[in-house]
Parts: structure tokens; C-alpha cells; sequence
């Protein structure tokens, strides 16, 4: 049988860490050959941290070769991103070569690991979480295995201009074709877009594809700051427009709009989000403010989905991002695409059913 994509859903208190830790330990236990891993966030506890070191410390003892970038040196909190806490202790008890990427002034922001790249049994995993106890407990995340030779080299090459200069700029620069993948019993197709190189790029094939929607649209993003994404939502709310549900996290879509009004440049941002959010049926997840110390329970998955196209990586649809190291895939499937639909439409129900505290 050829592999298919498995989906991981995460929601917030529906899944013990020791459960996500046992997957991405299973995932790391089955690799022969090469793990290449691209985390912006590494700072597990207890017994998922256990679990993860325990399954790399096997995997390089059986000759696996393993690489670990990680994002460092951003010490400013923002809204989104939150920063990253990379344990850097842990991350040296791993016993395996590691490479920091100074998130100065952009971020290395990708989940990713590449597995066994250049065999017939490559696999990508990729989305929107990051190996920290709350993202597996707290926040809404998303997990995506590809089982694809042809994926795997492209996120292999992405993953190898950053092991090699260290930096996030000038990463991505290039243009990909799409690849034939399996979902079940299906063929699917799967195109990555990278940035920086192609960050740009990725705001408008998103914007494009809500543009020219022809029966339904979800929109899952902590938040949503690209101007030609939130250009077309506001188009959308002057015609009849598709079946639609939207999410994103209140908390920090509210510290964005404290920005913007400070922010000539983007003025026209906020009347533009509070004129498309009220418009638009959309829900919002009421998170806890960012402090080093706090619950980390942001509405983190990065998920769109356009008729039966489903966007997915690590890409916010933000301005910002276009400039971070991020990942975006498109993958092409009805029935995939239901599933993506089936679990936005679980997290707007459980948020619109949410009291939403009045403004201050």
C-alpha cells in the first residue's frame, strides 16, 4: 500500500503532552538514515521531554544522522509570534549536532522535520506546532506527515541553505512544482512555498484562491494582518460569498490593533479587520497575555482552507511572517479537505459559544 497523510488535530485540553510526545517520538523512532529538524520552539518538561530525548538519543545510536536548528536571540515579546524559549540545555543533552538561528530581525519560524530524505521512505512532518508542553496541551495546533520522496527534497534543500549559512535571509528563494501524493485511497497534490524568498508569494496564492472561491472557505489564524488577504475578506463581505467560518485569537489580534493605531503605515489595517470581522462569520479564542511565565493557550493553528485546497504550515497570515523563515503547503483534496473543514468548524463552534470580554 502507498503511505498517505495522516492529520494530527490538537485543541486546547483535549490531549495529554505525553500522547503528542509518543507520536513525534514514534515518527523520530522509525527513521534509518537522516533526521533534519527545524523547530522554532524546543522547551519541553518532564515526561515528554524524556520521551523526545530518549527517542533521538536511540536514533543516533543506531547511526542516524541528526540536525537540529532552532530559533535564538529574539529577546522582545511581540503578539505573534510569541518568542521562543529554546532550552538550550536540553537541546545540548540530545547528544546530536544542533545549529542556533538568530531570529534577528526575522524569525526562524518553521515545525519541521525531514526524515530519511533521498529514500523511497521520506517523509515530511510539518504545521503549526511547536515541541513545548502547551502547544501539545493548550492551543489548537495542527500535525501534517507527508510520505513523498519529491516533498521531502524540497523541505531537504530549505533545511540545508539554513544549516549551512545560519540565517534566515535569502532562504527560499525558488519556485516548485507541485507533487502527486496519497490520502487514503486517493490522489492528492502537494506544492510547499518557502520564505522568505517566496514569503510574498504566499499571502497572494492565499488571497487568490479566497478570491475566487466557488463553494466554501475557513480561515484559522492566530491572526490575520497581510493587507491582500485582509483586502479580499473585505471584498468578500460586498457580494454573496461562499460558506464561511473564520477563528483567530482575540488576545493578540487586540495587541496587533494597539500597534496599528500607533502606526501610520498601517492605519487603514485595523478599520479594515474590525469592518471584515464583524462582517465575516468569525469566532475568536479569548487567550492569556504573553509573559515568560504564563499559560501559553493562544489559537495557534495556521490552517485555510478554499474549496478543496487546505494552507497549512507555519505561516500566519501576517505581513511579518513574509520575512521569517516559514513554510506553506498547499495540498489538493476533497476528502483531505473535509477533514481541515470538519475540525475549524469544531474550533469555531467552541469559541462563538465563548462570552467575549467587553472592550477596555
Amino acid at each position: 500500500m502507498t503511505p498517505s497523510v495522516e492529520v494530527t488535530f490538537l485543541q486546547d485540553g483535549a490531549q495529554p503532552a505525553e500522547r503528542v510526545a509518543g507520536e513525534l517520538a514514534d515518527f523520530v523512532g522509525a527513521a534509518q538514515r537522516s533526521l533534519d529538524i527545524a523547530i522554532y520552539d524546543l522547551n519541553l518538561k518532564d515526561g515528554p521531554a524524556d520521551q523526545l530525548r530518549a527517542a533521538i538519543r536511540a536514533a543516533a545510536a543506531r547511526g542516524v544522522a541528526i540536525r537540529l536548528l532552532y530559533n535564538v536571540d529574539f529577546p522582545n515579546p511581540i503578539p505573534v509570534p510569541p518568542p521562543s524559549q529554546a532550552d538550550t540545555a536540553f537541546i545540548a543533552s540530545l547528544g546530536v549536532s544542533t545549529k542556533p538561528v538568530s531570529g534577528v530581525p526575522d524569525l526562524m519560524h518553521h515545525k519541521y522535520i525531514v526524515r530519511d530524505a533521498a529514500t523511497d521512505a521520506a517523509t515530511v512532518w510539518t504545521g503549526s506546532t511547536n515541541w513545548t508542553n502547551d502547544s501539545w496541551t493548550r492551543e489548537e495546533n495542527v500535525i501534517i506527515k507527508v510520505p513523498s520522496t519529491a516533498l521531502a527534497a524540497e523541505y531537504a534543500k530549505n533545511f540545508g541553505e539554513l544549516w549551512e549559512s545560519g540565517r534566515v535571509e535569502g532562504s527560499g528563494k525558488y519556485d516548485l512544482a507541485g507533487v502527486p501524493i496519497a490520502y487514503q485511497d486517493s490522489t492528492a497534490k502537494a506544492h510547499v512555498v518557502f520564505a522568505p524568498g517566496r514569503g510574498r508569494q504566499m499571502a497572494h496564492m492565499i488571497a487568490d484562491r479566497i478570491g475566487h472561491a466557488r463553494r466554501r472557505i475557513r480561515v484559522c489564524s492566530p491572526v490575520i494582518t497581510a493587507g491582500v488577504v485582509l483586502g479580499t475578506l473585505g471584498d468578500l463581505t460586498h457580494t454573496t460569498y461562499p460558506d464561511f467560518k473564520g477563528v483567530y485569537d482575540r488576545t493578540q489580534m487586540a495587541e496587533v490593533l494597539g500597534q496599528w493605531r500607533v502606526d501610520p503605515h498601517a492605519g487603514w489595517k485595523g478599520p479594515a479587520f474590525q469592518a471584515v470581522s464583524a462582517a465575516l462569520p468569525f469566532a475568536s479564542k479569548v487567550t492569556t497575555p504573553y509573559t515568560p511565565t504564563s499559560v501559553h493557550d493562544f489559537m495557534h493553528a495556521k490552517v485555510t482552507v478554499v474549496d478543496n485546497t487546505v494552507f497549512a504550515g507555519s505561516y500566519n497570515l501576517s505581513h511579518a511572517g513574509e520575512d521569517n523563515a516559514e513554510n506553506l503547503l498547499a495540498l489538493d483534496s476533497a476528502p483531505l479537505a473535509d477533514r481541515f473543514v470538519a475540525y475549524i468548524d469544531a474550533v469555531f463552534a467552541r469559541y462563538a459559544a465563548s462570552p467575549v470580554p467587553a472592550p477596555k
